[in-house]
């Protein structure tokens, strides 16, 4: 028995060994279930085969990516996620790709986003979205010290971890502001920027910058509260209608809101961003705060009052139908794929490299030479 015991394990050390030799691909997960969607790409559950660790993985397609000119959000994602880590972040475990998409192996989080659980269950407890607020300004805050800004804070961003704790993700749209610069494009999600967003696109300032955050996180917490967003603005809104909303809309708030939630929210949408909490500090000064121990909440001490259920996946069970019967490339079926492609090449015909490459193919070269490669467990061993 002991024989057997030490060969497995010179066998595991040599697997070990090999593997610290290669990067992360496709063939080093088990793709076990789908579970979003984007824009460009789809969300997937898998487990680690090394370790059996289990991962969020988001695949983003190379031709979509260069039809929408997305490739430069996705590096500057990359590059955002690999300098950050804090507990109330989705943090990125992974990068590699392969001749059809780009991969972001990130943490895992089965308690879905809060849009799921509004649409689920309508209006939260005050104790509830109270929780919620300081664990996004925590993230808030540590963002700050980054220089970074988010501008997509939303409750599809919003994932909760089989505890019921908030975490921020989806950096697609982020920035690094530095050494007093301005944001100026008018990106986001509409019912969620803040005024001096549209101000912008309007001419009315300069730019703007992490206040804008800030907003949209009062935004969340009103919708958590009340079922309901503060503001009447869809996607088709139009700017000026926007700014009018702003000046003529008056809060309203469900009689169940003490007044010191309500002159919180208040606090977080105030139209003049100046005058808006927007640090941490700030929101730690306020009343209704002032007995909250932020150290325990960032050490997740503090239970939260909601556990999502572990009985089913909190999100919508569509996702995974669409990829194992709608979707024309389905991710299990990749290595199958991408095998038969290579089969089908003739390694003697050189026919194809004298042509001129068009456009396209040139585009694909520029992504599979400057995608950024990114393995954390590599730098946590240093």
């Amino acid at each position: 028995m002991g024989s057997g015991q030490s060969t497995s394990k010179k066998k595991q050390k040599e697997r070990n060994r090999r593997s610290e030799n290669r990067e992360v691909n496709f063939e080093d997960f088990l793709i076990l279930r789908a579970i979003g969607k984007g824009s460009l790409g789809k969300v997937c559950i898998v487990k680690k085969k090394d370790t059996d660790k289990m991962y969020a993985m988001k695949y983003t397609s190379k031709n979509q990516c260069l039809e929408k000119d997305a490739f430069r959000n996705v590096l500057r994602e990359i590059e955002i996620l690999s300098s950050l880590e804090h507990p109330f972040l989705v943090n990125l475990w992974f990068t590699f790709q392969d001749e059809e998409d780009m991969f972001m192996v990130v943490d895992v989080l089965l308690g879905g986003d809060l849009r799921y659980h509004i649409q689920q269950e309508g209006q939260f407890s005050e104790t509830r979205v109270c929780l919620y607020l300081c664990e996004l300004a925590l993230a808030l805050d540590y963002l700050l010290s980054k220089c970074i800004l988010h501008r997509d804070i939303k409750p599809d961003n919003i994932l909760l971890d089989e505890n019921g704790h908030a975490h921020i993700t989806d950096f697609n749209t982020a920035i690094v502001l530095r050494d007093g610069e301005l944001a100026t494009s008018m990106s986001g999600t509409k019912p969620y920027m803040a005024p001096e967003v549209f101000d912008c696109a309007l001419d009315r300032c300069l730019g703007y910058t992490f206040p804008a955050d800030w907003w949209s996180l009062g935004v969340c917490c009103y919708e958590m509260l009340c079922a309901a967003r503060p503001y009447d603005i869809h996607s088709n809104t139009s700017v000026e209608e926007v700014y009018s909303l702003f000046q003529l809309t008056e809060l309203q708030f469900p009689s169940s809101v003490s007044e010191g939630m309500r002159d919180l929210i208040k606090k977080l949408l105030t139209v003049e961003c100046s005058g808006r909490m927007n640090t941490l500090e700030h929101a730690k000064k306020h009343s209704y705060l002032a007995t909250v121990d932020f150290s325990a909440i960032y050490e997740k001490n503090v239970k939260p009052t909601f556990i999502p259920s572990k009985d089913h996946l909190n999100c919508d069970p569509t996702f995974e139908l669409e990829e194992m019967i709608i979707e024309s490339k389905p991710l299990h079926k990749k290595k199958k794929r991408l095998s038969k492609r290579y089969s089908r090449r003739d390694p003697d015909d050189s026919s194809s490299s004298e042509e001129e490459p068009s456009p396209f193919q040139i585009g694909l070269a520029s992504i599979q030479e400057q995608y950024i490669i990114y393995n954390r467990e590599k730098e946590l061993e240093k």
